[in-house]
């Protein structure tokens, strides 16, 4: 049975907010656990939002034809939220992504469409375009619509402010894909408040160009494009800084995030990581960052070549 749609966006329980001290001389970092969303990941608020209110105005209704471009995980809630409610949904994703990612997309129900890797996401949100024009399909857009950041605005960050020990956030830490959670921390933290100090996370591939981090499927830290969104750029936010953190940092920082038993990707490593290297400069420290989503889509990615067993299936493996 179809889950009422006017019970959205706001039927999910509250992700828990918890204090995580990775390193035992480091900064406690409070941290949103996202990845426990229905489909592992943060982009479940923006699906059930965008979704939810096209249905509710009737823009889509059951058996409509949704496309999206997307590196994954917007992908995955997609397909999850439009198979809740009847929508024949369609990922248009950069060649290069993570089978896992395709496997869960098809499992909900939904096609893949692969663009040319060298294309990227740029590549991607222009064949969705053409894709929706010839098959009156409906976009959701979420590099460029403002409801993403609302989704955040009044969910995540709600939860945040209400979560958060003597009701104030000092700081907020994100890394930009579409822009929309950092956007809408920004604004929802601040609601009647003292606005929060807020630092963008950015991974930095050192043999690699700038232009070939931030737009391309090469970057080692998937979804983390800042130049491809509309709902941020840095020149519209002068108040905003920057963190820069080497890939490696990210990707080790994620592997010990595992090992402490949060079953976390590499864009949770980047954002603890940058947490944590502004809470040693900012006091007082009630810093928040955001888990964005689980480990599952990953498997295949150098973030688990350490425990990989080489030769035989039956092969020990030793932690290090």
């Amino acid at each position: 049975m179809r889950q009422d749609i006017n019970r959205y966006p706001a039927d999910l329980p509250a992700t828990p907010l918890v204090p995580i001290q990775l390193f035992g001389e480091e900064p406690v970092v409070w941290c949103k656990l996202e990845f426990l969303n229905p489909s592992g990941s943060t982009k479940d608020r923006i699906a059930r939002y965008i979704l939810g209110n096209a249905f509710r105005s009737g823009r889509v209704k059951p058996g409509d034809a949704v496309i999206e471009a997307s590196s994954g995980s917007t992908s995955i809630a997609m397909a999850l939220v439009c198979a809740q409610l009847g929508l024949k949904f369609t990922a248009v994703l950069p060649e290069g992504v993570s089978n896992e990612r395709v496997l869960m997309i098809r499992a909900y129900g939904g096609a893949v469409h692969l663009a040319p890797g060298g294309a990227g996401i740029l590549g991607c949100i222009a064949e969705s375009q053409v894709m929706a024009r010839e098959r009156g399909a409906f976009l959701p857009r979420q590099f460029s619509n403002p409801e993403n950041a609302e989704a955040h605005e009044f969910g995540t960050a709600r939860e945040i402010v209400e979560q958060i020990p003597g009701d104030a956030v000092n700081a907020v830490v994100s890394g930009v894909g579409t822009g929309g959670t950092l956007v809408g921390l920004m604004r929802g933290c601040s609601a009647g408040r003292q606005a929060p100090r807020a630092f963008l996370a950015r991974p930095v591939d050192l043999g690699a160009s700038r232009e070939q981090e931030c737009c391309s499927f090469s970057c080692r830290i998937p979804g983390v494009m800042e130049c491809v969104s509309a709902l941020f750029r840095e020149s519209e936010h002068p108040d905003v800084a920057v963190i820069e953190v080497p890939d490696e940092e990210a990707i080790e920082t994620t592997r010990e995030l595992i090992r402490l038993g949060f079953p976390v990707g590499p864009s949770s490593g980047l954002n603890y990581r940058a947490a944590m290297l502004a809470a040693r400069t900012f006091s007082p420290a009630k810093i928040v960052t955001i888990l964005p989503d689980r480990m599952e889509r990953y498997f295949s990615s150098e973030l688990f070549q350490p425990f990989r067993c080489a030769g035989k299936p039956e092969t020990a493996w030793v932690p290090a």
